[in-house]
């Protein structure tokens, strides 16, 4: 078991509920983190990974047929929200219009949002769709901690060298202060640590205190 004291224990993770808009939302109180990646990047599985629990985050062999905000419960104020994935599904114009306004209004408007994991396959990172979800969370100075995924598709040397093109990328853009990347590999359970180091940050809850509820 990789759980240790004072870390968040990620295998506890349970499916709560869909939501096909913010309006359905839950409650928007506590913290939670949301995966977003194009459908083909492998959000599942790294959610999966991470929880493990290969059922957790269900893939589909239709890349881009889930259109629902997926919700799953660390604690009573603590989530992993995993967004419809995106860029690749072959579904009417309109229908993606009205799916890019949903993910755009929760990016936007959802105030317990502390951060977002953006997945990309490391063969093919910053796509069209990715500059895109980027471009929403810095607009709104959110955190953002982007996964190159599939990581055991390349030899250690070119990810390494990816992943450095990458960070030399965002500083260029000035961004590097709200967007951090690391390598990861659900085949190979590489960078989980990395990851649970992130979240465990993001989703850290403000201490509370009794000893002034009586004032």
């Amino acid at each position: 078991m990789r759980h240790r004291m004072g870390q968040i224990n990620y295998s506890t993770a349970k499916f709560t509920q869909s939501a096909p808009s913010l309006a359905q939302c839950p409650a928007d109180t506590g913290a939670e983190v949301a995966f977003a990646g194009r459908s083909n990047a492998g959000k599942s599985s790294a959610i999966n990974t991470l929880c493990q629990n290969h059922k957790l985050a269900r893939t589909s062999k239709t890349p881009g047929r889930t259109q629902l905000i997926n919700f799953f419960a660390l604690s009573e104020d603590q989530r992993l929200v995993d967004l419809p994935g995106y860029g690749f599904a072959k579904v009417p114009l309109a229908m993606k219009k009205q799916w890019q306004k949903h993910l755009s209004q929760y990016l936007a408007e959802r105030v317990c949002l502390k951060g977002m994991v953006l997945m990309m396959d490391i063969r093919h990172p910053l796509q069209e769709f990715d500059t895109m979800m980027l471009n929403w969370a810095i607009e709104r100075e959110m955190f953002v901690h982007i996964l190159l995924t599939k990581a055991d598709k390349l030899k250690k040397g070119p990810a390494q060298s990816t992943l450095l093109k990458l960070r030399k990328h965002l500083e260029a853009a000035e961004v590097d202060d709200l967007v951090s990347a690391q390598l990861f590999s659900s085949l190979k359970h590489s960078g989980i640590k990395e990851l649970e180091k992130v979240l465990d940050g993001w989703l850290a809850l403000p201490q509370t205190s009794d000893t002034n509820s009586g004032n």
